[in-house]
C-alpha cells in the first residue's frame, strides 16, 4: 500500500511539472499567407505545452496591431518586418522571431504585353499603401530604371488592397501591385465577370527586386514577432519559433489541406483561391537572427526614404531573438 501511495505521488509530481505555466496564449495575424501556420498551430494543439489555451485574432491593418499590442492582447503576431523594428525603436518590448515571407506582393496587369517593370511605360500603376513598405520599394524600383513617379509612371493610391482589387474589376485601373492572397481572389473573381478581359499575374516584387537589385536580391517583408512579457521567455520563443516553422513547411507540402484550414479561419475566400494564393507565396521560415544582413539592408532601404517606417534609426542586434 506504501508504494502505491509513493507512485501515485510521483504520477502528480509528474503531472504538476508537465502543467503549462500559461492558461493563455494570444496568437494574431493579418489575411494572409503568414497568418495560415499560425491556424495550424491552433487545430494541432502544437503549444498544448506552452498555454491551456490558445486564441486567434484577426487584424485587418496596422492600426488594428498596434491597437491590440497596445492592450495587452497579443504575445505573438505575423506581421509586416516593418512593424516589430518600428516599435522596438520606439521602446516596446517585441521581438522578431522569423521572416517567412519573401514573395507576397505581385504585378497584375489586364496588358498580355507587360511582362517585367520596365513594361509600364507610359501607363499608370494603382500602389496600395503608397507611402508605406510597398509603395517605397516601387520607388526603389522606379529609380532603378532611370525613371521618377508621376514621370514615365503615373501612380495612382489606393487607400488598401480591396480598394485597388475593386479598381481593377470595374475597370477603372489596368495594372496594380497587389499582396496575396488579394491577387488569387481577384483573378478567381475577374474569371467569373461574364465578357471581362483576362488579368494576368505579373511578376512577383521580389523578382522584380532581384531583377534590378542582384546584389540584394532578397525582401524579407513579413514573419512572426513577439510581444510584451513573453519576450523575456527564451524558451517560450524558441518554441514557438520551432512550431510556425514547421506549420510552415506543412502548409507548403500540404496546400490544399492549408487552404482548407485557412478557409475555416477566412470563410469569405474560397478554398480554391487560398490555395492559389500558397503556390504563389512559398513561405520560406528563417530564424530573423540568421537573416540580420537581409533585414538590416531592408531596414536601410526604408531608413533611407522613410525613416519613420521603421522607427526613426536601424534597429540594433536586440531586435531579433536569440
Amino acid at each position: 500500500m506504501r508504494q502505491f501511495f509513493l507512485s501515485l505521488l510521483l504520477f502528480a509530481s509528474l503531472t504538476a511539472v508537465a502543467e503549462p505555466e500559461r492558461a493563455v496564449l494570444n496568437l494574431a495575424g493579418p489575411p494572409s499567407v503568414v497568418s495560415f501556420p499560425l491556424f495550424r498551430l491552433i487545430e494541432q494543439n502544437a503549444l498544448a505545452a506552452q498555454a491551456r489555451e490558445v486564441r486567434f485574432q484577426l487584424w485587418q491593418n496596422g492600426e488594428q496591431l498596434r491597437a491590440l499590442l497596445v492592450a495587452g492582447q497579443v504575445d505573438f503576431s505575423a506581421a509586416p518586418s516593418t512593424v516589430p523594428a518600428n516599435l522596438y525603436n520606439r521602446g516596446q518590448a517585441v521581438r522578431l522571431l522569423t521572416v517567412s515571407a519573401w514573395g507576397v506582393h505581385w504585378l497584375v496587369s489586364r496588358d498580355p504585353n507587360v511582362r517585367d517593370f520596365s513594361d509600364l511605360r507610359g501607363k499608370e500603376l494603382v500602389v496600395p499603401l503608397r507611402h508605406d513598405m510597398p509603395g517605397i520599394v516601387v520607388d526603389r524600383l522606379l529609380a532603378a530604371q532611370g525613371w521618377k513617379a508621376g514621370r514615365e509612371v503615373s501612380i495612382r493610391s489606393a487607400r488598401d488592397f480591396p480598394s485597388a482589387v475593386n479598381q481593377l474589376l470595374s475597370g477603372q485601373a489596368d495594372h496594380a501591385l497587389l499582396v496575396e492572397p488579394s491577387v488569387s481572389v481577384l483573378l478567381e473573381r475577374n474569371a467569373r465577370q461574364p465578357g471581362a478581359a483576362p488579368l494576368y499575374r505579373v511578376k512577383s516584387l521580389q523578382a522584380l527586386w532581384a531583377d534590378s537589385f542582384p546584389e540584394q536580391a532578397q525582401l524579407p517583408q513579413a514573419g512572426l514577432m513577439a510581444s510584451g512579457a513573453v519576450v523575456s521567455d527564451k524558451a517560450l520563443l524558441a518554441s514557438v519559433a520551432q512550431a510556425y516553422q514547421d506549420a510552415s513547411q506543412w502548409c507548403q507540402q500540404q496546400q490544399r489541406a492549408c487552404a482548407e484550414l485557412a478557409h475555416r479561419y477566412l470563410p469569405h475566400l474560397s478554398i480554391e483561391a487560398l490555395e492559389q494564393s500558397i503556390a504563389h507565396s512559398p513561405l520560406d521560415p528563417r530564424p530573423a537572427n540568421q537573416v540580420h544582413a537581409q533585414l538590416q539592408a531592408f531596414y536601410q532601404l526604408l531608413f533611407s526614404q522613410a525613416p519613420e517606417l521603421i522607427g526613426g534609426r536601424l534597429p540594433d542586434a536586440g531586435l531579433y531573438a536569440p
